[in-house]
């Protein structure tokens, strides 16, 4: 491992005025002590070190520029080193001045360090913090959805820091803005083929949106019509009755033979729990209803082979084909649950997880993203217990 006085001496070539060769072989050393654990924890007691290698990002070698950023990018997937990267070494006003120019060769990896900085809700406020001071959203939306902004990157990584970004209230609010018309220019990414990353990004986005219960109805309206996106990935090409066509949103109807669905799991569980958030309140449940979701759904069951996929799809079939709550719980993010009642129903949901992956071990070994999976089956808790609380308060 490094020591003190060889890090002191590696700092002495990362200048702008040492031989390339030598900062050549400098960087590609440090490159290899970011690719662990234990070399990255090393690298943050050396803030000077990283500074030097921030720097060199405007070096006219590209070799070198490009070290660097593989560096930074395995410096930011390391969470403790984000302060480092954000306060001591201040990365972000010059990472976004380089993401604005249409001409920078090394935008991708720009997305990548700036969708590892906002994982963590702490680094996350500072990012959006920064980035509205140096362009604003709007801008960073602007530039996501002009096809060929940059011909030397495809910046598919910016689909990802605005799923991040929307861990935010400010940042949902702002997608959601009814005079800006921001969220509509997203929908259509959610059947993006040509980057899983993209698509995947934008529908964590819609996710996230979702969480915003007020703006439930708005985002179902004619306004934004969010439901033919978020079904269209989900649907087949099986034949529906007549009748069950004629009560599909339009883009949904007779939908051709070949029609194939979204091919990733974690994608089309995550369409899953976007559409079972819009069901927290009266007026989504109905328009799911009145929309005929679940012939949808149904055939979607049918067809799923993924179990994680396969639970979701039945949380949200339980909803569309259930009885409504009882007045004063129509609005099931907001029903106050005893919190021993609480406690146990997240360890329920806890234990149907661990099961469930037990199930799917033999199949696949993909790392899965709950971050926000956990929030879902705390309101789908809350879904079930509109139909037993009264047992806790009513009178025998």
């Amino acid at each position: 491992m490094l020591s003190d006085a060889e890090a002191a001496e590696l700092l002495t070539f990362l200048t702008p005025s040492t031989r390339p060769d030598v900062k050549g072989r400098a960087t590609e050393c440090i490159l290899g002590l970011s690719g662990n654990r234990d070399g990255c924890r090393l690298l943050r007691s050396k803030p000077d070190l990283i500074a030097a290698l921030f720097a060199l990002t405007s070096d006219p070698s590209v070799a070198i520029v490009k070290d660097c950023y593989h560096i930074l990018i395995n410096l930011s997937a390391d969470e403790t080193l984000h302060q480092v990267l954000v306060t001591d070494v201040k990365v972000l006003p010059v990472l976004f001045k380089n993401l604005q120019d249409p001409e920078y060769f090394f935008s991708d990896q720009i997305c990548t360090i700036l969708s590892n900085l906002t994982r963590l809700e702490k680094t996350c406020k500072t990012v959006l913090k920064v980035l509205q001071e140096e362009m604003g959203l709007a801008k960073l939306v602007e530039i996501f959805c002009t096809e060929g902004f940059n011909k030397k990157s495809k910046l598919h990584y910016l689909a990802p820091l605005l799923s991040n970004l929307t861990q935010l209230p400010e940042a949902r609010n702002y997608l959601m803005d009814k005079d800006r018309c921001v969220i509509q220019r997203l929908l259509p990414y959610t059947q993006y083929q040509a980057s899983v990353v993209r698509r995947g990004g934008v529908i964590g986005t819609l996710r996230n949106c979702c969480f915003e219960h007020i703006h439930h109805e708005w985002l179902l309206s004619e306004a934004v019509d969010i439901l033919p996106f978020l079904l269209l990935p989900l649907a087949g090409p099986e034949e529906l009755s007549e009748e069950e066509n004629d009560g599909l949103p339009v883009d949904l109807q007779y939908l051709p033979e070949d029609k194939k669905r979204e091919d990733d799991p974690d994608i089309r569980k995550m369409l899953l729990e976007t559409l079972l958030l819009l069901t927290a309140t009266k007026p989504g449940r109905q328009i799911l209803k009145e929309k005929n979701v679940y012939p949808i759904m149904r055939e979607f069951h049918n067809w799923e082979k993924d179990v994680h996929v396969t639970a979701a799809c039945e949380k949200l079939v339980q909803v569309l084909i259930g009885d409504e709550p009882e007045e004063g719980m129509e609005n099931l993010m907001e029903v106050e649950i005893p919190e021993d009642v609480e406690e146990k129903l997240k360890q329920a949901d806890t234990k149907e997880q661990e099961e469930l992956e037990k199930e799917a071990e033999l199949d696949s070994f993909t790392q899965r993203d709950t971050r926000h999976s956990s929030a879902v089956g705390v309101f789908f808790n809350k879904l079930l217990l509109t139909s037993v609380i009264q047992t806790f308060f009513s009178p025998y």
